[in-house]
C-alpha cells in the first residue's frame, strides 16, 4: 500500500502548541480537584453538608440586587402577603429558631433559602433557620426564582439562656410573676429575645421602623443586646401613620421616645413618673411616638393650632382609635403626655388586647 503524500510531520509550532494544550488541561483538571477539596474540608459554615460555594450561592438567591432567572405566580406570592401584616408594610417575622412560619405547605418541589450572610438553610417547608440571627428569605419553585425583597426573618435566643438577670453581659433583670389580669392578655415572661448588634441595628421592621428604634436607652457600649418586640405592634404603628398621612400630616420623622424596655430599666432607668409596675413595654408591644418632621427633636403642631403642646398627641390618638375601630385584633391602650423638661408631648401606643385610655405625665 502507498503511503499517503499529503500527510507531513508536525511543525516545531504544532508540537510545542499540542504540549501547551495538554498542560493546560492538565492544570485545569488539577486545580478543579484542588478548589472542590477545599471548599469540604473549610470549617463549620453553619449548615450540614454545605460547602462555601454553596454558601455563596445561597447568599445569591436572598441578595436583592441579583438577577432573578425567572419569577413566582402571582398565587405564591400572595399567599406568602400575610407575613406584610394588615398594614401591608411589615419587613420582617420574628420566630422561635425551628417554628412554622406559614401555615400552607410548599407546592411539590420547592423550597424557602434562608440566608444571613454566614450561613445558609434550605427547607422544603417555609420553617424557620434553627439558629438564632436575621435571615433572608427567598423561595425558589420549579427553576423560578424569588426572593421577598427587603424581607427578614428573625430568629430568638431563648429566655432559658439567661443567667442571673443577664444574657452574656447585657442586664435585662425579672420580670414580675405571671398574672392574670384579663382574659387573652398576657403578662407571662418572654420566652425569646431578638439579638441586636452593631450590624444588624438597621435592620428594618417595617417602612418607617428599624431594631435600633426600640433599644433601652442604658448600657448603650454593651453588645449584644436583647430585646422583646411584637410585630402587631408595629403592624399597628404603620397603620396608624397610614391614617395621620392620609389626613394630611407629614409623618416622615416619627420618632419612637420609648420602645421595649427591660424589667430593671422600667424600675430603675429615666423619669419613672407615670410608669407602670407591669408596663406594656417589658413585653414589647408598646411604643411611645412622636412625628418630628421638621426635626427640631419635639412634637410637630400638628393640629396647626401655632402651639406644641398635649392637644397635637390627641390626634395620634384620634388617627390609633380609627385605626382599631378598622383593625380590632390589634385593639390596645393609648395615653397622652404632655410636655415636661426633659421631652416634648407624645403619645403611648399599645395591642395589650382591650382598650384603655388615659393621659399621663412623665413617661409611660
Amino acid at each position: 500500500m502507498r503511503a499517503d503524500s499529503s500527510r507531513r510531520p508536525p511543525t516545531r509550532a504544532e508540537r510545542l502548541f499540542n504540549v501547551f494544550s495538554v498542560l493546560v488541561l492538565l492544570l485545569f483538571a488539577g486545580g478543579w480537584s484542588w478548589s472542590i477539596a477545599m471548599a469540604r474540608s473549610a470549617g463549620d459554615t453553619g449548615t450540614p453538608g454545605a460547602t462555601p460555594a454553596t454558601l455563596a450561592i445561597a447568599n445569591g438567591l436572598t441578595d436583592e440586587s441579583a438577577p432573578s432567572a425567572a419569577y413566582l405566580t402571582g398565587a405564591m406570592l400572595d399567599a406568602l402577603m400575610p407575613l406584610t401584616g394588615e398594614s401591608g408594610k411589615l419587613k420582617a417575622s420574628i420566630r422561635s429558631p425551628g417554628s412554622q412560619i406559614f401555615a400552607d405547605p410548599l407546592p411539590a418541589g420547592a423550597r424557602a433559602t434562608f440566608s444571613n450572610g454566614s450561613a445558609a438553610e434550605s427547607t422544603a417547608a417555609i420553617t424557620a433557620p434553627q439558629k438564632v440571627g436575621i435571615w433572608r428569605l427567598a423561595i425558589n419553585a420549579a427553576n423560578a426564582l424569588k426572593p421577598l425583597a427587603g424581607f427578614s426573618v428573625i430568629t430568638l435566643r431563648s429566655a432559658s439562656e439567661e443567667k442571673g438577670g443577664r444574657l452574656g453581659l447585657y442586664f435585662i433583670g425579672s420580670w414580675p410573676a405571671a398574672k392574670q389580669i384579663r382574659p387573652g392578655v398576657s403578662y407571662r415572661p418572654p420566652s425569646g429575645f431578638i439579638e441586636v448588634t452593631p450590624e444588624n441595628q438597621n435592620t428594618q421592621l417595617s417602612e418607617h421602623f428599624r431594631i435600633k428604634d426600640f433599644l433601652p436607652h442604658d448600657q448603650a457600649n454593651v453588645w449584644p443586646k436583647y430585646i422583646v418586640l411584637d410585630m402587631k405592634l408595629i403592624d399597628k404603628d404603620e397603620l396608624v401613620l397610614t391614617d395621620l398621612q392620609r389626613n394630611g400630616i407629614n409623618i416622615s420623622g416619627v420618632r419612637v421616645m420609648s420602645g421595649f424596655r427591660t424589667p430593671q430599666y422600667n424600675a430603675g432607668g429615666g423619669d419613672r413618673r407615670g410608669r407602670a409596675a407591669l408596663s406594656r413595654h417589658m413585653y414589647g408591644d408598646a411604643n411611645d411616638i412622636f412625628i418630628d418632621s421638621d426635626g427640631n427633636g419635639a412634637m410637630d403642631d400638628l393640629n396647626h393650632d401655632g402651639r406644641v403642646n398635649i392637644a397635637d398627641a390627641r390626634v395620634i390618638l384620634d388617627a390609633v382609635a380609627r385605626v382599631e375601630r378598622a383593625h380590632p385584633s390589634l385593639v390596645g391602650g393609648c395615653g397622652v403626655y404632655s410636655g415636661t423638661s426633659a421631652h416634648g408631648p407624645f403619645t403611648h401606643i399599645d395591642t395589650r388586647g382591650y382598650p384603655a385610655r388615659w393621659i399621663g405625665t412623665g413617661d409611660s
